[in-house]
């Protein structure tokens, strides 16, 4: 067996050490300094020396109490350090966030920032997909439909509305209508065919436009895809201004000419029987005060 002294003789004595006072060192371990000081005294005859030179308000350690100190200091951080590990970390809150691939990558995710300013203690996963998931079924807390509804066994509000513009890269200058026989346009295919799709043969109707198949045409399967196309200045593109609103502020794109046509309309749902909890209700908070909603 180890041969030591008291425990708390030795916690005094490393306290009183570290802080070069009886007084602090009893307010770190929550006792009377003549308490630390009693300690003390019992480890000294304990080792036969003493270990602090007593002075008015103060101690210094003696060459005994010096040699001693980084000893026990540095085994009681080991001890620490052991129990902080064996100790189990609490679970960080999270919300799980489904929304399309255009609707994550150019909406959703620029605007995280915010949302971990106002939450760090608060994890968000963020699901792109196109598919319309189960929220039960796949652990969904949020989900961004885009449509019209309705959304039976969910509890479903209008998100955002949706208007769609002809934009372009500003590096192909100036751009009128009469251009787009020229131009190349670009366009995406939608997942789920509906008669209120966007398409330029609405947009070319509603502008009072003879619809004609372009000379150029690029059509991609991904909504994102389209947008990067225009981003790089290789046409003409039918856009949700939802998605790109970003772009047109920066400047990166820009809308040459009207009209706008509607879209859908972003939902935000949620499961009707799911149980409430705050950290989904900040999200909820988060959204509806990034699409301007009170």
């Amino acid at each position: 067996m180890r041969r030591l002294p008291p425990l708390p003789a030795l916690r005094a004595f490393e306290a009183a050490a570290r802080h070069g006072s009886f007084k602090h060192a009893a307010d770190e371990l929550a006792v009377t300094p003549t308490a630390i000081s009693h300690q003390v005294r019992a480890l000294e005859e304990h080792l036969g020396m003493p270990l602090f030179a007593r002075r008015v308000r103060q101690v210094v350690l003696t060459e005994a109490g010096a040699a001693l100190y980084p000893v026990l200091r540095d085994g009681f951080d080991a001890f620490a350090a052991a129990l902080q590990q064996l100790a189990p970390v609490p679970a960080r809150r999270h919300v799980t966030i489904s929304a399309t691939g255009a609707f994550t990558g150019r909406w959703l995710a620029p605007r995280v920032a915010r949302f971990r300013a106002r939450h760090p203690d608060i994890d968000l996963e963020l699901r792109a997909t196109d598919a319309v998931v189960d929220l039960h079924a796949d652990a969904v807390d949020l989900a961004i439909r885009y449509g019209r509804g309705p959304y039976p066994g969910l509890v479903a509000e209008a998100l955002l509305g949706d208007r769609f513009a002809p934009v372009a890269s500003p590096a192909l200058g100036p751009i009128a209508p009469a251009d787009l026989a020229a131009l190349p346009l670009i366009e995406f295919t939608w997942r789920r065919p509906h008669p209120d799709n966007p398409t330029w043969k609405t947009w070319f109707a509603a502008a009072g436009l003879a619809w004609r198949v372009p000379r150029g045409r690029l059509r991609f399967s991904d909504e994102d895809h389209a947008i990067q196309a225009a981003l790089a200045g290789q046409g003409v593109a039918l856009l949700s201004l939802a998605l790109v609103g970003d772009e047109l502020a920066a400047g990166r794109l820009c809308q040459p000419f009207g009209p706008t046509i509607p879209g859908h309309i972003h939902h935000l749902v949620r499961s009707a029987a799911g149980t409430a909890r705050p950290e989904v209700d900040a999200a909820l908070a988060w959204l509806r005060s990034e699409a301007k909603i009170t």
